[in-house]
């Protein structure tokens, strides 16, 4: 493992938030900032366990991944008609356009929203109607068919996402509770994916062993796997990982803070890195965990031995393994490659 000197915390984070940067694996509704969310709580009449901003604050601490989930949910009981998608999708556009993140691909869960009478094309262009009003970043839509609803559920979006694909919606995933849902139950929804053209992803080995990793390869065959922390139990599966050049979403912090790994340390990031598996490093649920991807690679670089041109290097496997056409990917690499704070020493 190779180190190079690491400025002092000051210029070490002038340098990341200066970096251009792309997310691949990040919740629209885990990105909401907390003062576009404290909006939407006193908008709907306030909450008991949220007297104060500060209190919003604290009930953003786990105990374990279903305590995550719980609180999610609760979360998303304030986002109940399409004008609140509209003004978090600005809020959430805004906060990443300051971090200088030039493309998104953004996933949201419309089978959540059902509750309020929401339906889901409608919703997408909600969003997209909030997105377009920023400026300098390009957002692409994947539609999380959330796996606690089951295949059915996840079918019928599939098929809405399907007649509002013109607004951005590029591919579907399954996030959720893992632990409950195993991805082979969405085999027939995957396939039907494929059918209509969407690129796929699946969350798996986050919070479960290396069986759900294999069990996304084997059934779902997807495009990328979302965390896929857990791979690192089984050499096997490393070896393939790598052998097959399987892009993973890695989510550092959110691996932390839901307790799928005891300390940063233990994060495989590295481990794959150093195989040659394709990795690209985001955020998750950025609101929801406290972090930004300049914290994430922050987190690489001084307790993974990251170096600046390894994380140059993510960056780039992060473009190449994005589903933007192959012309835009290579005029975005272009961009960054000539990009001052790309060049930094």
């Amino acid at each position: 493992m190779s180190f190079d000197p690491i400025d002092s915390p000051e210029q070490e984070r002038a340098w990341l938030e200066r970096l251009p940067k792309v997310e691949l694996h990040l919740h629209l509704e885990g990105a909401i900032p907390l003062a576009a969310l404290w909006q939407l709580i006193q908008k709907y009449g306030g909450d008991p366990s949220t007297p104060d901003r500060q209190a919003l604050a604290l009930k953003f601490t786990y105990t374990d991944f279903p305590h995550f989930i719980d609180t999610w949910v609760w979360k998303n009981q304030f986002l109940r008609e399409y004008e609140d998608f509209t003004s978090v999708a600005e809020a959430v556009a805004q906060d990443l356009a300051a971090q200088n993140i030039r493309y998104i691909e953004v996933s949201f869960s419309p089978a959540d929203f059902r509750r309020f009478g929401l339906e889901p094309q409608a919703l997408t262009e909600a969003i997209r109607e909030g997105l377009d009003r920023v400026p300098g970043i390009q957002v692409a839509l994947v539609a999380d068919l959330v796996r606690d609803f089951g295949p059915e559920t996840a079918s019928l979006v599939l098929e809405k996402m399907n007649e509002v694909r013109d607004l951005g919606v590029i591919g579907v995933g399954i996030g959720g509770s893992e632990q409950l849902v195993p991805p082979e139950v969405f085999e027939g929804v995957y396939e039907r994916a494929r059918e209509l053209g969407f690129r796929t992803t699946a969350h798996a080995g986050e919070v479960c062993g290396p069986e759900s990793v294999w069990g996304v390869i084997r059934s779902l065959r997807t495009d990328r796997i979302g965390h896929a922390t857990t791979a690192r139990e089984d050499e096997t599966l490393v070896d393939y990982l790598a052998q097959h050049a399987i892009p993973l979403e890695l989510c550092p912090v959110s691996n932390l803070r839901t307790g799928a790994i005891g300390s940063i340390e233990e994060h495989p990031a590295r481990i794959y890195f150093e195989r040659g598996i394709p990795i690209c490093i985001n955020t998750d649920d950025p609101a929801l965990f406290g972090t930004s991807l300049a914290d994430e690679y922050s987190l690489l670089r001084r307790h993974l031995g990251f170096t600046r041109d390894d994380i140059r290097k993510v960056i780039l496997q992060a473009i190449d393994v994005s589903w933007l056409p192959d012309e835009r990917k290579f005029r975005l690499m272009e961009e960054f490659l000539a990009d001052p704070g790309w060049t930094e020493l």
